[in-house]
């Protein structure tokens, strides 16, 4: 059901922004030439909107209609984004719907779609359902816990070190619903759910920065040290806002939100002479209260960052002096390691060339992105392919390959040669 549809028909008065990608969910390849119906309100209510993916399954940004930015910036405001429903077809392929695809104003949404094939045996749903956003809806309060987590004799840790994963197993309930369903999400992928779950897309951005770390740290304490596992399951984290984190399966995300992960996804908070990820408990501040307990409010931090405080500063603000910002010492799940610098026009070397074959593999699925010879020179044309792979992939359009380019090549390329699969 699409929330308070009538009651914001008058205050609809700015733009938002979606994008819908399509892929095949057995290969993640893309879908070129998928039909996209927009609704406003339920898929049997008015077209507003239509439009068809390109060749790397991608619509053009749809202008639509939303509330005016200025809701999102205060707790007190009405619903400040707009729901919409989308009905989405291609030939060879089952149709699926997605309803409560979020748009805020002057922010670009983009609704990942998964296809099955009409020849799969997978049960998925054909209807996705996107619940309201936290910030606006009610969740269950998070259950307090220690920021640093015990572990004791008859636990395990599995890591020596702080390890970035590759994937990440959702528990979409409460840990004890056996009934609930587990999914396996790639780490970033995971993070962006989160952060586009929780916090508005239309913060600040030191607010978003903060809100992300916190977000990152309380997971990566949870894979650390094994939580869920030491206690006889079979998942990383679950769904359930009283134990974790609110991950929604199929729900869009923002651009915003997602370049920021995509330069930060390595991050973590820490505090001296504590090697875990610190587990940074939050709370919204304004329907659930918990600065007695030290804890950030993620409109508190909206408030901070408005008035100019940076990331670190408002993480500070919370959690004390001692909080800081650390780096994984490996990322998993990747061919190979970003050479610490970036590469760019005259780069040559083994760094180039390894890049260059990731990008030419992805070139072959994503064809709009022009294929590269890996001769481990960073040319024009290899500056062309990265500039066209950032456009398709929402990242800013240099064509040189920073941190942030050269890890989702990493990221692209083990989705669709299942590379991971074969060297776990």
């Amino acid at each position: 059901m699409i929330k308070n549809i009538s009651a914001m028909a008058a205050a609809l008065s700015a733009r938002g922004y979606l994008m819908v990608d399509v892929v095949n969910a057995e290969n993640n390849f893309p879908i070129p030439d998928a039909r996209v119906s927009v609704f406003r309100g339920d898929a049997a209510g008015e077209i507003v909107e239509q439009a068809s993916t390109d060749q790397s399954g991608q619509t053009d940004e749809i202008a639509l209609e939303a509330p005016p930015e200025e809701y999102s910036l205060s707790p007190d405001s009405p619903q400040p984004y707009a729901d919409y429903s989308l009905s989405v077809t291609a030939p060879g392929f089952r149709p699926i719907r997605v309803d409560g695809t979020e748009i805020l104003a002057e922010t670009t949404a983009i609704q990942p779609v998964r296809m099955e094939p009409e020849s799969s045996a997978s049960e998925e749903a054909s209807v996705i359902q996107i619940p309201e956003h936290t910030l606006y809806g009610y969740y269950p309060p998070k259950i307090a816990e220690t920021e640093v987590q015990p572990v004791g004799e008859s636990g395990r840790i599995v890591l020596s070190r702080v390890v970035i994963p590759q994937t990440i197993v959702v528990h979409d309930g409460a840990p004890t619903d056996r009934t609930a369903k587990d999914y396996y999400v790639p780490y970033r992928d995971y993070i962006k759910n989160v952060a586009s779950s929780e916090i508005y897309a239309t913060w600040p951005q030191s607010s978003i920065t903060a809100n992300i770390l916190a977000i990152m740290s309380f997971t990566l304490n949870r894979v650390y040290t094994e939580h869920y596992r030491n206690r006889g399951y079979d998942f990383t984290v679950t769904s359930s806002t009283a134990f974790d984190q609110k991950w929604i399966y199929g729900r869009n995300i923002y651009d915003s939100i997602s370049v920021i992960v995509d330069e930060i996804f390595d991050n973590y908070l820490s505090r001296p002479d504590v090697k875990q990820p610190i587990l940074t408990q939050y709370c919204d501040g304004r329907q659930v209260q918990c600065l007695d307990r030290g804890w950030m409010t993620q409109w508190g931090s909206c408030s901070l960052g408005e008035q100019g405080y940076s990331a670190i500063a408002i993480l500070r603000r919370y959690y004390g002096d001692s909080m800081y910002i650390n780096t994984a010492e490996e990322i998993s799940g990747i061919a190979a390691s970003w050479p610490g610098y970036t590469l760019s026009v005259g780069a040559s070397g083994q760094k180039v060339s390894q890049m260059q074959e990731q990008l030419d593999v992805i070139a072959t699925v994503y064809t709009a992105i022009p294929r590269v010879a890996a001769d481990g020179i960073y040319g024009e044309g290899t500056a062309r392919s990265v500039r066209q792979f950032q456009s398709v992939f929402g990242l800013p359009q240099t064509g040189d390959t920073d941190f942030a380019t050269w890890y989702k090549i990493s990221h692209i390329y083990v989705a669709i040669s299942r590379i991971g699969e074969l060297n776990g």
